[in-house]
């Protein structure tokens, strides 16, 4: 029934006379998606007990909706579902009914479209099994790997952590523990006792946001005296099909003692720009990856007892993405389709047709002798393993008799004398109109001068003063015909009278291009310049190019300050708006040379590489000579880097590049001079690593010598990077008593320590020994450095310190004194204090040089019994403590403060009161008062000490003074009060003075 409407609809569109028709037709259209379900996964655990998939199109007249799960029609009748536009709502989903591949289909009297496919999945992470895991016994310097074994799932995008003993204590990831996010695992390099306790894995999925963890699986290292092992790869990343623009992510672990250094790199080719490696060298991300990034990669783990690889490749495909995609379409009845729809994507997508939601047709879509049955709604599909994607569009017949309403014929055309005009022809028709042309009466036929074109299209050349009149074109088709006038006029040509000439200037220079041009007087002349057929933009070139508008007809060019991109071929084109004409010159630019390029590194050796190249441009000045500029990571500097041979001449496309560090990575460039100047730079070279040589440098600043007790402590400066020379570089140190032949030797591996420690428990204290260190590397060992003399630690003392006194001088400090040892080792002597009720542990220790006596100990505790003791030490150790001494602290110094009462002047001096201070019963008694007298704003002043509750202090000569009271004990000095006094007293009479001062005296107080 829809059918015949939309044809009945159609027809009279096309026959009938109504406007209202006419116009109503245009304004309705198919349905156009502006939401389409998308892929959700509905937790079997949610409480929500509903989701819903999203459908929205806008269409004139209303679309209607239906679903489809997997391609089965769901009867929304039922409770089960509701809809809410074209939004479906399941309630109570379930997993056996629910699951599956939903399409949205949407309808309207023009066609119908299906949405693309959106999944429905439920989620799920299941808990760990409740069984006890097996402690794991493990040898310290061994690694181990504890399985995490995840419990069933869906989806497959778990995160892994592991817990320590409790949550939320995790451990944290550093160079020697891995957890692979792949599996869960975690991997411990090598055992150390500190790993010793509970682990448990941690699982989450994020898709359903939830999260579970496993039993706890002891770990205990088995104390051995600690071996070593070559590095051994477990973590190992597989083939990988990532998706192009997607972020693709490797792992790799090895476990080995000590701790294996991983390096990541491409065979044969460089990393990816885009490549991060993470996780103390783990894990290698590569983000948004192309095409060029595909390839073999390799992880590999070395220490100084072996080394280990893993390679696998890394394959990038690609889901469709539109080429070329169909739009929206109409076409004359009886015409011919042809839609095009490419798709790119690896696999290459096949493509296929839906019309109005059924299947149509595969490949390309071209459609003959189009009829109304052809018209609705079209769907193109591109699809390959990794998705699909779709392309809709609705294509309308349209069928009218022809008519020029909408774009009439000019009523006025102007043609240059001896040139070509087209008169266009366009009414809209459809099917395609046949086309006639007369000029006034005449009928014109295709000729030598006239050729009417199939669109329509008049064309006249050479035109002449008798093709000026009145032409009509006839146009007629099946369902009607129309015509419509125009009339033809002649102007004069316009012709270039004074060309632009060739020419040849430096960088730097100005120079002009004439041009100059007649033309029909009744038109305007413009002229356009263009540089190499692009046209010149002289607002945003201002700096460089300005044009002549101050002489009519005339077109003259400045270029200002030529450069080497101002070059080539200038065109100047006189143009009026029915014709124009042009001439050219060329701008030869004379410079500096063009940078260099093809850049080559071939035969790199450990101090030498050879370097090819091919020729810039010489900018018309021939090349005199090349330097050759080198750069490393110790620098982003370039500098010029000696050659052989050391002078490079023009003609020459090859060099070898000398005195290299060994092991280095290097990136070069070229740049050519001439006689005008020095070129710009090539691009860098393909950064390489030059070969690996035995070091030749030994380390500086030897030394060492004291340390503690039975060591050898033997320093050296570390040699920089750039002298490591190769890999597994590392340290060998030589050491033998003085006048022994026999040198023992140990090697450091590793390159960023300068420091070895020899313990020997039967070597004597203060022994002279010679000393030297060599470096060495993979390709072989360095020279030593000079021998150097160090001394062995010296013993501990051994002497007590004696007549040890401690002096309780308030509540909060004590002073404490002894007598030296005789041994000249020592360097200082160590007190050591604690109170009574504090293990001996918890003392606290203060440390002073040899030449010090005795030392005074503050902020203790009041009232508190303290023990004391004193020892000597050296570089060794600490001697044997003297005898402990016990000592109480005085109680605490009053926590009252006095109050002033009164400030009374009498004559030259200020008379202060307070009240007596009260001590507590925890408190020491008050022995007396300290009142300082200073300048406000200053610390410092007179300190006055009295028994007495009254002073008696000078009036300020100048400016304010303070006056500070506190009350003085055995246990130290109380809080503080204080009075500001004056020396000004215009205007206050004496007598009055001394009754008003007690009152400020008693105010002043009450702000303390």
């Amino acid at each position: 029934m829809w059918f015949f409407i939309g044809h009945l609809i159609t027809f009279c569109f096309i026959f009938c006379e109504s406007g209202h028709l006419h116009e109503e037709g245009n304004k309705g259209y198919g349905p156009v998606f502006e939401e389409q379900p998308i892929d959700t996964i509905y937790p079997e655990e949610s409480s929500d007990g509903q989701v819903s998939m999203n459908c929205r199109a806008r269409a004139i007249p209303f679309p209607t909706y239906r679903w489809k799960l997997n391609n089965w029609d769901i009867d929304l009748t039922k409770d089960r579902y509701s809809m809410v536009g074209g939004r479906l709502v399941i309630n109570n989903p379930e997993k056996s009914r629910d699951a599956g591949k939903y399409v949205c289909v949407v309808s309207n009297i023009f066609g119908t479209v299906r949405s693309s496919e959106a999944t429905l999945s439920f989620g799920y992470l299941d808990p760990f099994p409740p069984e006890e895991r097996y402690e794991v016994k493990v040898r310290e310097g061994v690694g181990a790997v504890l399985l995490c074994e995840p419990p069933y799932h869906y989806p497959d995008d778990l995160s892994y952590r592991w817990l320590l003993n409790e949550f939320p204590v995790f451990i944290a990831l550093d160079k020697r523990r891995f957890v692979s996010q792949t599996n869960g695992n975690l991997y411990i390099a090598n055992v150390e006792a500190s790993d010793k306790g509970n682990y448990s894995c941690f699982v989450s999925s994020p898709s359903i946001t939830k999260s579970v963890f496993s039993k706890f699986i002891p770990l205990i290292p088995q104390t051995d005296r600690a071996k070593v092992y070559p590095a051994d790869i477990k973590v190992k990343f597989k083939d990988t099909y990532a998706l192009l623009g997607q972020n693709v992510t490797l792992e790799c672990f090895a476990l080995g003692n000590p701790v294996p250094e991983l390096r990541w790199s491409k065979y044969l080719e460089p990393m990816p720009a885009t490549a991060e490696i993470s996780m103390s060298g783990a894990v290698l991300k590569i983000f948004n990856i192309q095409y060029e990034d595909e390839g073999l990669y390799e992880c590999e783990a070395e220490n100084y007892k072996g080394k280990d690889k893993h390679q696998a490749r890394v394959y990038v495909q690609a889901s469709p993405e539109w080429v070329e995609h169909i739009n929206d379409t109409e076409k004359d009845i009886g015409s011919d389709l042809y839609w095009p729809c490419v798709a790119t994507g690896k696999p290459i997508p096949t493509i296929r047709w839906l019309k109005n939601g059924a299947s149509f047709r595969k490949g390309e879509l071209r459609i003959q002798s189009l009829t109304f049955e052809d018209a609705g709604m079209y769907q193109c599909i591109a699809e390959n393993t990794h998705g699909i994607i779709y392309a809709n569009a609705e294509l309308k017949i349209v069928a009218s008799p022809p008519t020029f309403e909408l774009n009439p014929m000019k009523k006025k055309i102007l043609a240059a004398k001896g040139g070509r005009v087209i008169i266009e022809c366009k009414p809209k028709a459809a099917p395609k109109p046949k086309f006639s042309w007369s000029k006034g009466t005449e009928l014109l036929v295709n000729g030598s001068r006239i050729r009417i074109w199939d669109d329509g299209s008049l064309e006249i050349i050479n035109i002449t003063k008798l093709d000026e009149g009145r032409y009509t074109c006839f146009a007629e088709n099946n369902r009607g015909k129309a015509n419509s006038t125009g009339v033809l006029e002649m102007t004069e040509a316009t012709r270039i009278t004074l060309a632009p000439l060739n020419v040849d200037v430096t960088v730097g220079e100005n120079a002009t291009m004439q041009c100059i041009a007649s033309h029909d007087p009744t038109l305007d002349l413009t002229f356009i310049w263009s540089l190499n057929g692009f046209v010149i933009d002289f607002e945003k070139e201002h700096e460089h190019y300005e044009r002549n508008v101050m002489i009519k007809s005339n077109g003259e060019l400045l270029i200002k300050n030529v450069q080497l991109r101002h070059a080539g071929r200038y065109t100047c084109t006189a143009q009026t708006i029915v014709d124009n004409s042009s001439a050219s010159a060329d701008l030869v630019v004379r410079g500096p040379p063009g940078p260099p390029g093809g850049i080559r590194v071939e035969e790199i050796r450990d101090t030498a590489v050879a370097l090819t190249w091919s020729r810039g441009t010489d900018n018309h000045s021939p090349i005199s000579k090349y330097t050759i500029q080198s750069k490393t990571f110790l620098s982003e500097e370039w500098k010029d880097a000696k050659t052989d041979p050391s002078d490079i001449e023009g003609n020459m496309e090859s060099a070898r590049v000398i005195d290299l560090i060994p092991w280095m990575e290097y990136e070069f460039r070229i740049i050519a001079t001439n006689t005008l100047g020095v070129g710009e730079p090539s691009m860098p070279s393909q950064r390489i690593r030059t070969e690996g040589a035995p070091p030749n440098v030994a380390p500086s600043d030897v030394g060492g010598g004291g340390g503690s007790n039975r060591e050898l402590t033997i320093t050296w400066m570390p040699l920089s990077r750039e002298y490591h020379y190769g890999n597994n570089f590392g340290y060998i140190v030589a050491f033998k008593p003085f006048g022994e032949k026999e040198w023992r030797r140990v090697t450091v591996t590793n390159p960023e320590i300068g420091r070895y420690v020899h313990k020997d428990e039967s070597m004597p204290p203060s022994t002279q020994y010679q000393v030297k260190v060599k470096a060495f590397n993979n390709k072989g060992d360095g020279p030593f450095s000079l021998t150097a003399v160090i001394y062995s630690a010296q013993d501990a003392p051994t002497e007590v310190p004696t007549d040890v006194s401690v002096k309780v001088l308030s509540s909060s400090e004590i002073s404490v004194s002894w007598h030296h040892v005789s041994e000249k080792s020592v360097e200082g002597y160590q007190i050591r204090y604690w109170a009574a009720h504090d293990k001996e542990a918890a003392a606290q220790r203060v440390q002073v040089s040899n030449q010090e006596y005795s030392t005074k100990l503050e902020n203790l505790k009041p009232n508190t019994r303290y023990h004391v003791d004193v020892s000597a030490f050296n570089s060794a150790g600490y001697g044997p403590p003297s005898r402990t001494i016990d000592i109480i602290t005085r109680k605490a110094p009053p926590s009252q403060r006095p109050r002033i009462i009164s400030s009374v002047r009498s004559g030259s001096r200020y008379i202060i009161t307070w009240d007596h201070v009260k001590a507590k019963s925890n408190e020491s008694a008050v022995e007396g008062y300290k009142v300082l007298y200073r300048p406000d704003g200053q610390h410092e002043g007179k300190l006055f000490s009295t028994g007495k509750h009254t002073i008696e202090v000078p009036v300020p000569s100048d400016g304010e003074y303070v006056v500070e009271v506190r009350a003085h004990s055995e246990g130290g000095d109380g809080e503080v009060a204080q009075i500001k006094i004056s020396g000004a007293t215009a205007g206050v009479p004496t007598l009055l003075l001394g009754l008003v001062l007690p009152t400020l005296g008693v105010l002043a107080y009450s702000g303390f």
